[in-house]
């Protein structure tokens, strides 16, 4: 008799790979040098050089805000002493913080606009941070690197904008407003969602924000996420004595499981489909009369996501039909993630200014949009232009949610990250307030995209 190998093949992970590094070295070979640059308007290399300066002379402050958060990991909602430590390093520097920002507890929110700043000629850009953990494994997402890169972006581009400097660069003028947004509960729910529902991005133009991860991405694809609990009924009775007196819900919930399972055939390669029997009964002497499911359903496109979720529909009510039993459903207890879309033109300078930081961030396709994840910037995203592009902190064989990657994340190598991405982010801050060029092609790319989509309206 051969011992059962539990070990998962990796032929077609190494495939992956493979192509992943192929495309990833021709891009690199294709990838403009940093001299090659010209200014996308004048100044800009100044002001650039100012942020660089401004956000390399915060690197003690990012490496203990990372280090701190990663030592006092805390899962969603309860960001308690996150939100205190960041407000603390803003308010050291000397802003106004607000805490339990637009109804979320641990939300967090902190602005600096220039003098002459008028909301209605004037744009507002929000650079965005996360900082909750996962449960057991802790920053395995890299949250803490996401809240340094965040907080060192809004410091050093509001100090630059206080810099009598920046009022007269080649006789540049630019007004605007600069928002840090702390978003909490990222992992497993939609804090960013609660934050838009309570009025958080109704006056912003723009947003960013990084993730870190196992490559350079200036764009990657996110996949959209719903939740469902699904709960069916039956008739309790005794298994030997009276068995025909009942009507088994764990029957209904296994048949509901292996409906999905079949399902799965005919979705779309960028669909994900994943349940779990969270209840089935107390004795196997007893016929169930409850059995629950927790159930996400995932698509890269909006309009997928509908149309999967009617058909999880059908299989849950298909099932109860067969038992003999009833189905209560519940769609998403916390709200819906949309897929990410990614703006290009704010991405393309998001690449432009992690290349002079020694980063080729690969394009959109590098690597195979079924890598993918959800995320809650996804309904950002279709509210507002929008980048949420990924930092190389850790090896590219080491996944998210890991606890490799969690060691990765209170590393020297992802202080680095978070200091490279908080001047990135600064610089394309900065830009779409002192480029106009750029927030209009921002502005165009969004509309082409499909404008403003509502996770509310559009999924009820």
């Amino acid at each position: 008799m051969t011992q059962n190998n539990l070990e998962p093949s990796t032929v077609y992970l190494d495939y992956m790979q493979e192509g992943i590094a192929q495309r990833k070295k021709e891009a690199e070979q294709n990838a403009s040098t940093a001299q090659e640059y010209a200014p996308d308007y004048p100044g800009q290399q100044v002001l650039w050089r100012q942020l660089q300066e401004a956000g390399e002379a915060l690197y003690p402050q990012l490496e203990k805000l990372a280090f701190d958060l990663h030592d006092h990991p805390e899962e969603a909602f309860e960001e308690v002493y996150a939100a205190k430590e960041i407000a603390q390093l803003l308010s050291s520097f000397g802003f106004d913080v607000t805490v339990g920002a637009y109804g979320v507890t641990t939300a967090l929110e902190a602005s600096f606009e220039t003098r002459g700043f008028d909301p209605k000629l004037h744009p507002t850009i929000a650079i965005l941070a996360e900082y909750d953990a996962l449960p057991e494994i802790g920053h395995a997402c890299g949250h803490n690197i996401i809240a340094a890169s965040g907080v060192g972006a809004f410091l050093a581009a509001t100090n630059m904008l206080k810099s009598v400097h920046a009022r007269g660069v080649d006789k540049l003028f630019f007004e605007g407003r600069l928002v840090f947004l702390g978003t909490p509960a990222e992992e497993g729910h939609s804090g960013k969602e609660y934050m838009i529902q309570g009025g958080a991005f109704d006056d912003i133009d723009a947003a960013i924000m990084i993730h870190p991860f196992g490559f350079d991405l200036a764009e990657h694809s996110w996949v959209g996420r719903r939740t469902m609990t699904a709960t069916f009924h039956g008739v309790s009775a005794h298994a030997s004595a009276q068995p025909f007196m009942g009507r088994n819900a764990l029957d209904a919930a296994s048949l509901a499981y292996q409906g999905l399972g079949v399902l799965r055939q005919q979705m779309p390669p960028s669909d994900r489909l994943h349940a779990i029997i969270t209840e089935g009964g107390n004795r196997p002497s007893v016929i169930p009369d409850n059995a629950s499911m927790a159930i996400y359903v995932r698509s890269l496109l909006p309009e997928a996501l509908v149309d999967l979720s009617r058909r999880v529909d059908d299989v849950l009510d298909g099932a109860a039909l067969m038992a003999g039993v009833t189905v209560e459903k519940q769609w998403d207890i916390h709200p819906a993630s949309l897929p990410v879309r990614n703006n290009h033109s704010l991405a393309a300078r998001w690449a432009k200014s992690q290349n002079l930081r020694g980063r080729t961030a690969l394009k959109e396709g590098i690597l195979p949009d079924t890598l993918a994840a959800s995320t809650d910037f996804g309904n950002v995203s279709h509210l507002v232009p929008g980048i949420h592009p990924m930092v190389k902190i850790a090896p590219e064989n080491v996944a998210l949610h890991t606890k490799e990657f969690a060691e990765y994340a209170r590393t020297e190598a992802a202080i680095d990250a978070a200091v490279d991405s908080a001047i990135g982010l600064a610089q394309v801050a900065i830009d779409a307030l002192a480029d106009p060029s750029l927030l209009a092609a921002a502005r165009a790319d969004f509309a082409a995209a499909g404008g403003v989509l509502k996770v509310a309206d559009y999924l009820g």
